[in-house]
């Protein structure tokens, strides 16, 4: 057997041969992994399904007690159609003072909305339902004064008219709907006949209220315009007294339709005088021509038609001639009658031209003298105008004046007819279109909409305090986080043994429940302990036999570990329940296999496996003789090719002390060489030193996690020693893992994870 090296001997001789394993990557020990995805936030929600359920219930119940001790209150509605007046109506808007501006109808709407709810109008409301209804129109008790009469204190004092009418604007409301001229109008009240009566008295005094208003205003601005008629009818006759009397005594003569005398006359003078200017140069144009132009073609000449003939006449006088003297001499007596004839015709044209030249001149002198008397009156009549014109100015001033005070005179008094027929056309802009009528149900409380409240309220704090809580969770809970936080493979995930599988007091929840953490009486049969080879078929098993798998494919030169120990950080982690299985599993492929129980404190390998405990490892450790009938520490189960080494008798106080034994390191030598697996079950490594002590003399450790009971830090401060001790840590187990609190699909984890090492080794050596 292997002894342990003198203190002072190299590293090399204290420690056996070590294995070297698969380098699986792994995130760096205190790595923070990604952050949570929204698959992850619905798996936490959905497996703390049971706290949201309590939640929303509690949110359910706290607003039915919320809703009981409230009196029901009834809503009755009303609409209103809301018009805009036609105020263009006989011109009536130029005469409105107060009239909003033109194209803001929105803004009339909303003015109507706010006068609606207006202190006064809810004033005369109340005056006019009755002061016994005042109280119940006013909305009812409300929630203070239903707490108050549940809890039995006093009653409040009766409010006053001015508290009725503040209780009553808080209950009315009224709102535009939206793209209409209409207003839904709303107010609650206990009483559903009173809700209803008021809004219907509200409709009546609003319409009576609009309808007074404007009759007011009519009012007020009719007497305003008769006023303004009075003064400037006043003013009219004033200027048209003064405006007389300044022409009297100026000596101003006007025509009927208001014009000067004088002025009227220059006027015609200028007429004429430029009518006898135009006649005297078109007859001076003419008799300049018909005395420079010959006489047969002036058109005078040309228009008569004996002088007409007579040329034509001589015309054909002088042809003959002239044929004549061609044969006959100017003494024949033909000749010479032609001669005459011609003479005597043009002495006649002659006397004809200078008649017609004469009355041309004469029509011209008279123009011309027409012209210079015209002339001269103009002059005298524009010296006359001019001497009025002076005081012509200050009449013109006061007649403007007149006018002025005329136009205004008939402008207002055709306004004063027009206001008067508008005003006696008194209609209302507001139109009741749907009355009120009692409410038949209550609309407060609202049972189902405090409800739903309540219950998506509830909802809110279970989802926070949930996700809260699972923040503040600091334990390791689902496969694969071992990896991102220790430096360390994960072999295999063992999940939990619920109840039906019939395997009871495995799992955390259930376990607790055993008196001190014990197993159940009579329940041998069905320990996890014993799952590979009682339940050989079931997914624990398999989860065992995968974990197996992982551990013998991972050295890099295809030789297993052969002495392995498994630890946790803290108790009742599932050391114990490894070993065994583990070992029942190498026992199932034909290996011959050892289970040492090196937790001397609380052994319980001997337990499981129904082996004495009369003399164990502490026992040969401590140099004890075995007692008769046995030949060593070792003994032989009743599952083929698996042997146990119980802790045996020896005090748990020297336990430390006796691994630290020379004869320990013997005794592993010598399992090593009988044996084709020797595992060791120790106990926590954080408090006791027994794991540490083992795993130097070991080929490696299997560090045990337990699902939602290990924290990260304990995990890490674990790993952490191990890795000062140098001890070879070949990987990780997560016991105790349940798929229905920590993710979806049970068994398709397992098809996908439980092989994953094996496709590794194949991967990482080549094959």
């Amino acid at each position: 057997m292997k002894q342990l090296p003198e203190p002072g001997k190299p590293e090399e001789a204290r420690l056996p041969v070590r294995y070297e394993y698969v380098e699986v990557p792994a995130p760096e020990t205190g790595a923070e992994p990604e952050g949570p995805t929204l698959l992850d936030y619905w798996r936490i929600l959905k497996r703390h399904k049971g706290t949201l359920a309590l939640f929303a219930l509690s949110g359910v119940a706290a607003a039915i007690l919320f809703s009981l001790p409230q009196t029901p209150v009834y809503q009755a509605k009303m609409t209103l159609e809301i018009l805009n007046l036609n105020e263009n109506v006989l011109n009536r808007r130029q005469l409105e003072p107060t009239e909003a501006p033109a194209g803001s109808p929105e803004l009339d709407i909303r003015t109507q909305v706010r006068i609606l709810q207006s202190e006064a109008l809810v004033e005369r409301v109340l005056s006019k339902v009755g002061n016994e209804q005042a109280a119940e129109e006013a909305g009812g008790r409300g929630r203070v004064s239903a707490w108050r009469e549940a809890l039995g204190l006093k009653p409040p004092a009766e409010p006053g008219p001015q508290a009725r009418v503040s209780r009553a604007l808080g209950n009315l409301k009224a709102q535009v709907l939206p793209q209409t001229r209409l207003v839904e109008v709303k107010f609650d009240s206990t009483d559903p006949e009173a809700a209803a009566k008021f809004l219907n008295v509200l409709a009546a005094e609003f319409i009576e209220q609009n309808l007074e208003v404007r009759w007011e205003t009519t009012q007020k601005t009719g007497e305003w315009l008769t006023r303004q008629l009075q003064e400037l009818k006043i003013k009219l006759e004033r200027a048209e007294d003064e405006l007389q009397r300044y022409a009297r005594t100026a000596g101003l003569m006007f025509t009927a339709e208001k014009d000067n005398v004088a002025e009227e006359k220059l006027r015609q003078l200028q007429e004429e005088l430029s009518k006898a200017q135009a006649d005297r140069v078109a007859k001076q144009a003419r008799y300049e021509q018909a005395r420079a132009a010959p006489p047969e073609t002036l058109p005078e000449i040309l228009e008569d038609s004996t002088l007409a003939s007579q040329s034509s006449r001589l015309t054909d006088l002088r042809r003959e001639l002239a044929e004549l003297e061609t044969t006959l001499t100017a003494s024949h007596p033909k000749v010479r009658k032609v001669q005459a004839q011609i003479t005597a015709l043009e002495n006649s044209f002659e006397r004809q031209r200078r008649n017609v030249l004469e009355r041309i001149r004469n029509e011209f002198e008279a123009a011309e003298r027409r012209e210079r008397l015209l002339a001269r009156d103009y002059e005298a009549q524009s010296k006359v105008v001019s001497d009025q014109a002076a005081r012509a100015v200050h009449y013109n001033i006061l007649k403007r004046e007149v006018d002025t005070q005329r136009s205004l005179y008939e402008a207002m008094l055709q306004r004063v007819k027009e206001y008067g027929i508008a005003s006696a056309m008194q209609a209302s802009n507001v139109r009741v279109v749907d009355k009120a009528k009692p409410p038949h149900f209550p609309y407060k409380p609202n049972y189902p909409l405090n409800s739903a409240l309540g219950l998506m309220l509830g909802l809110m704090l279970g989802v926070g305090f949930v996700l809260i809580r699972e923040r503040a969770d600091r334990t390791i809970q689902a496969p694969g986080e071992v990896s991102l936080w220790l430096d360390a493979p994960e072999l295999g995930v063992i999940p939990c043994a619920h109840r039906h599988s019939g395997l009871l007091g495995y799992c955390r929840h259930r376990r607790g429940k055993e008196e001190g953490g014990k197993r159940p009486e009579g329940k041998t049969g069905l320990e996890v302990e014993l799952a590979t080879a009682n339940r050989s078929g079931a997914l624990l098993a398999e989860s065992f036999r995968a974990t197996l798998t992982s551990i013998l494919f991972s050295s890099k030169n295809g030789h297993a570990p052969k002495v392995l120990v498994f630890t946790s950080p803290n108790p009742r982690e599932g050391k114990t329940s490894m070993v065994s299985n583990l070992g029942l599993a190498l026992a199932e492929i034909h290996r011959r296999v050892l289970l040492v129980d090196a937790d001397l404190r609380k052994p319980r390998l001997h337990e499981i496996f129904d082996v004495p405990n009369d003399y164990g490892l502490g026992d040969l450790l401590s140099g004890e003789t075995p007692p008769e009938g046995r030949e060593g520490a070792i003994v032989e189960t009743s599952h083929p090719g698996l042997f146990v080494a119980p802790a045996g008798k020896q005090a748990a106080g020297s336990a430390a002390n006796l691994l630290y034994s020379p004869r320990f390191a013997e005794f592993l030598a010598k399992a090593r060489e009988e044996f084709d697996a020797v595992l060791i079950d120790t106990p926590p490594m954080l408090t006791m030193p027994d794991a540490r002590v083992a795993g130097r003399l070991s080929d490696g450790v299997v560090l045990v996690v337990r699902s939602r009971q290990t924290t990260r830090e304990m995990a890490q401060a674990a790993a952490q020693k191990l890795a000062e001790d140098g001890t070879v840590i070949v990987g990780t187990v997560l016991n105790d893992w349940d798929p229905k609190a920590s993710s979806g699909g049970y068994y398709g984890y397992h098809r996908g994870y439980y092989y994953r090492p094996y496709y590794h080794y194949q991967r990482g050596s080549g094959e």
